[in-house]
């Protein structure tokens, strides 16, 4: 199976798992503690390949502040929409499940984003990539990470690609370095990702289904520790509505550049969306690594498991305010939440190091100061009432 394959057919599993209900006790599974021998392994070098990183996307944060005199994160560049609502969590989670956020029922208001993944915040909506989905989760209580300690709350990021084509440090810095290089000449960048071993993975991103966001499976793509255990995660659509919408591509000759935004406004003015948040447990490290992100984990033999429910109201998705507020002065990090949320693998000690130094260089370049919210009636647009009841 290709990384990228499960985007290409209709996601399964839109109950607890990919298996049929009942068919397995998932409780009785033996699961690998996040704090188990091998779980993580550092590479030698990883810290200067780590540096080398942050520099190559500050190097691209400059170059596109140069032909836009704004600057944006490196990654994730595009705006596509914005929403508030509530993560509601269940209190009859089975005992596997009570982990972390998840220990007890609540309901903790969110404010996303929808987001296309490279670093140019011009792309057109019709050339096929990655897209993105990130959460900041308010009214979090638990043991905080030192650099948001004082902050209730959570941030969680997606993306529409179960597998990660920058699994660890080291490929990271290959790749970058080559797309900076040659990611204005595909032929000549497809010439050196054909030399790797990685190729599959690195040129699937071209070819992903450029369908409705709101019918998009989300990924985390990288583990992450889940309470006891470690834990992948990903949101699926779960109204009937959204499940239609499967089918709606982008068509080229028929739709504009910003047609992906266009379909989320008129999908959020009239519709409820609803998302259900699984995840996927890890029970053995060659089958399930997670030093290495590049690989899925595969959902038949690790099936998905549901602990919460994401509930999006009708609003307005494109609040030009809220957009403003998040692009400049939010920041959205998993290094910024509880620790029993630990990001876990060489990816993640990449993001550690490389989003506060991008952070950083945006609000230097812009002249806007980093915000630190801590509710969310601190966040900019009009909160829904069913979202503001639980603030």
């Amino acid at each position: 199976m290709s990384s990228y394959e499960a985007k290409e057919t209709p996601p399964k599993g839109m109950g607890i798992s990919n298996r049929p209900a009942g068919e397995e006790d998932m409780s009785k599974r033996h699961y690998l503690r996040w704090d188990a021998e091998g779980v993580e392994k550092i590479p030698p070098n990883e810290a200067e390949d780590i540096q080398a990183v942050a520099d190559m996307i500050n190097a691209i944060q400059k170059a596109q502040w140069n032909n836009h005199r704004h600057c944006f994160s490196g990654t994730h560049a595009r705006t596509q929409g914005l929403v508030k609502g509530k993560l509601v969590v269940s209190d009859d989670l089975p005992r596997h499940l009570k982990q972390s956020l998840f220990e007890k029922g609540g309901e903790y208001p969110i404010v996303a984003r929808y987001s296309s993944e490279p670093g140019d915040p011009g792309l057109d909506d019709r050339i096929p990539q990655p897209r993105g989905f990130a959460m900041k989760v308010f009214n979090v209580q638990g043991e905080m990470f030192e650099a948001g300690k004082d902050v209730p709350t959570h941030d969680i990021e997606f993306n529409s690609t179960p597998a990660l084509d920058l699994a660890d440090a080291k490929t990271t810095k290959e790749i970058i370095d080559l797309r900076i290089k040659y990611g204005g000449n595909q032929p000549e960048l497809y010439k050196r990702l054909d030399a790797r071993d990685d190729t599959q993975l690195q040129k699937a991103r071209d070819t992903v289904r450029n369908t409705h966001l709101e019918s998009t499976r989300q990924y985390s793509q990288t583990a992450y520790r889940f309470g006891d255990y470690v834990a992948k995660y990903c949101l699926v659509p779960s109204s009937e509505t959204q499940k239609k919408l499967y089918d709606e591509t982008v068509k080229p000759e028929e739709h504009e550049s910003d047609i992906l935004s266009k379909w989320l406004a008129n999908f959020h003015s009239n519709h409820d969306a609803e998302y259900l948040l699984q995840f996927q447990l890890c029970e053995n490290l060659e089958d399930q690594p997670v030093e290495y992100a590049g690989k899925i984990w595969d959902p038949e033999k690790y099936p998905w498991q549901t602990v919460a429910r994401l509930e999006i109201p009708k609003q307005d998705s494109f609040n030009y305010e809220l957009k403003s507020f998040w692009e400049d002065h939010m920041r959205v990090d998993p290094w910024l939440g509880l620790k029993s949320m630990q990001p876990l693998g060489s990816p993640n000690r990449l993001r550690r190091v490389v989003y506060p130094a991008s952070s950083a260089l945006r609000r230097k370049m812009n002249g806007r100061p980093e915000m630190t919210v801590k509710s969310i009636d601190e966040v900019p647009g009009p909160t829904p009432q069913t979202v503001a009841m639980k603030a």
